[in-house]
């Protein structure tokens, strides 16, 4: 192998490593099943069931999601180079840590990842009958308003303004999910009531093992503001209310859906249980495994229940 073809070889591979980085690659099979969760949902109430709308669905929820995440990272550039403590970038970025602010990727050229994930995700939702593909379209171009809206927001406010309309995008995705074949009804009402008061309990989470470094970069956070007392008292309210509307929802999908909610409700506790015991960064970090586990149980939870 000659010096140009081992310096290419080299380049093609820290290009990789950057956009796995990005991406959150590791991540990947969660997105498209939390969508098609929804979707699945819809087969129920609808009818109509197919392998095709389901791979199509996929695709958008996954591309889609993923877009979102690169916007994350486009927007928070400058602030991102003043992370002082690592940890929680190690766990969420797959490779070696936040790529545009570390130079091994251009914003333009992070902007351009963003572009093209989010057009793919836009010509397949396009492919849907109206009004389904308006709906999704609809929850996608919101989505990724309000993320530039919680990015820039959470940097100057004295209310948590950014944290309660910044996650409704999340909580919005499985819903679009089951808006690709559903209508808007009280199962599409329901999910989002389950899902929203989960994202704010992980959103707290995520920023209690986030602390220092959103101290160094001036975002108030939900620590920043409440102190670390105040972001565990926020994740086990919210974990509270998502548990009591689990059981709402999960009697409305019945018993398969219900023992699925259960044991995800105990890795959902189980997270809860080491915040509140220590009220530390590294607590939080040991905490956020079980409560992805607690979304990814949801998902197939919810798929079982339709299905079987």
């Amino acid at each position: 192998m000659n010096e140009d073809t081992e310096e290419m070889a080299y380049s093609m591979k820290e290009t990789l490593a950057a956009l796995a980085d990005l991406t959150r690659i590791h991540f990947f099979f969660v997105w498209p099943l939390l969508f098609c969760s929804g979707l699945m949902l819809a087969f129920e109430n609808y009818g109509g069931f197919s392998w095709e709308l389901i791979a199509r669905a996929a695709l958008i929820g996954l591309s889609g999601f993923l877009a979102g995440l690169v916007l994350n990272d486009y927007v928070d550039e400058e602030y991102d180079r003043r992370e002082v403590e690592g940890s929680l970038t190690r766990y969420w970025r797959p490779v070696r840590g936040r790529p545009i602010a570390e130079g091994r990727i251009s914003a333009r050229a992070a902007f351009a990842v963003f572009i093209a994930l989010a057009a793919s995700a836009t010509a397949l939702a396009v492919t849907l009958p109206a009004p389904h593909s308006l709906y999704v379209l609809a929850i996608m171009g919101y989505s990724y308003l309000v993320e530039y809206f919680y990015q820039t927001k959470k940097r100057s406010q004295t209310l948590p303004i950014a944290q309660v309309i910044g996650r409704t995008d999340f909580a919005l995705f499985p819903v679009a999910g089951y808006l690709v074949h559903g209508s808007p009804d009280a199962t599409a009402l329901l999910y989002f009531l389950f899902f929203y008061p989960w994202t704010l309990a992980h959103l707290a989470a995520n920023d209690i093992a986030d602390i220092r470094n959103d101290r160094a970069r001036g975002m108030a956070t939900i620590p920043v503001l409440y102190g670390m007392k105040g972001a565990v008292a926020w994740t086990l309210g919210f974990s509270a209310v998502h548990a009591a509307i689990a059981l709402v929802f999960g009697l409305a999908l019945g018993p398969i859906t219900i023992a699925g909610f259960s044991a995800g409700l105990i890795l959902l506790g189980a997270a809860n249980y080491i915040v509140l015991r220590e009220k530390s960064p590294g607590a939080a970090i040991r905490a956020l495994p079980l409560m992805h586990a607690s979304l990814l149980v949801y998902a197939i939870a919810i798929i079982a229940g339709a299905v079987l």
